[in-house]
C-alpha cells in the first residue's frame, strides 16, 4: 500500500492538488508517515501529520479527522469513511486498500455500494494481474 500511496500522492501533487490521507488509526498514519520518509531516492514528498502547527500549509496531510489543509483530493485508507457530499466536493477521492486482506476488501465493497448507491460515479482499479486494470465502473 505504501508504494501505491507514494505514486498516487506524487501524481496528485503534480496535478496541483492538496491531499488529505484519511485513516482510522494513529498507528496506520504513523506507519505511512514513516514510510513516506524512508525512500529519499524517490525524491522529497512534502507531507505532515495532523496536529502540527502548520497543518493548513501541508500539501499532504495525514489525518484521522477532516483535514485542515483544505484538500482537493482525499485518499481513504483503512476503510476511513467518505461521504457522497465529500466526494462531490473534491477533484478526486480514492479508496486505497489491500486486496489480499479479506476484511479490507469487504470494507471497500461496502464503501463502493454506499457511494455508488448514492449516485456517485466510481471506478474500481486492481493490480492483481501485475498491472493496473480498471475492473468496474459506475456512472452517476
Amino acid at each position: 500500500m505504501e508504494v501505491t500511496l507514494r505514486v498516487l500522492l506524487e501524481k496528485s501533487l503534480q496535478a496541483g492538488w492538496r491531499v488529505a490521507v484519511l485513516g482510522r488509526t494513529a498507528a496506520m498514519l504513523d506507519r505511512l508517515d514513516e514510510q513516506l520518509w524512508l525512500r529519499p531516492e524517490d525524491g522529497f514528498l512534502p507531507h505532515g501529520r495532523a496536529g502540527g502547527d502548520h497543518d493548513a500549509l501541508q500539501p499532504v496531510l495525514l489525518t484521522s479527522e477532516r483535514a485542515a489543509n483544505d484538500p482537493t483530493c482525499v485518499i481513504s485508507v483503512e476503510g476511513a469513511d467518505v461521504t457522497p457530499d465529500e466526494v462531490g466536493a473534491m477533484a478526486r477521492v480514492m479508496v486505497l486498500f489491500d486486496g489480499h486482506d479479506e476484511a479490507a476488501l469487504q470494507t471497500a465493497r461496502e464503501q463502493w455500494k454506499s457511494l455508488t448507491g448514492a449516485g456517485v460515479a466510481a471506478k474500481y482499479w486492481s493490480e492483481a494481474s501485475g498491472k493496473w486494470e480498471m475492473k468496474a465502473e459506475s456512472g452517476a
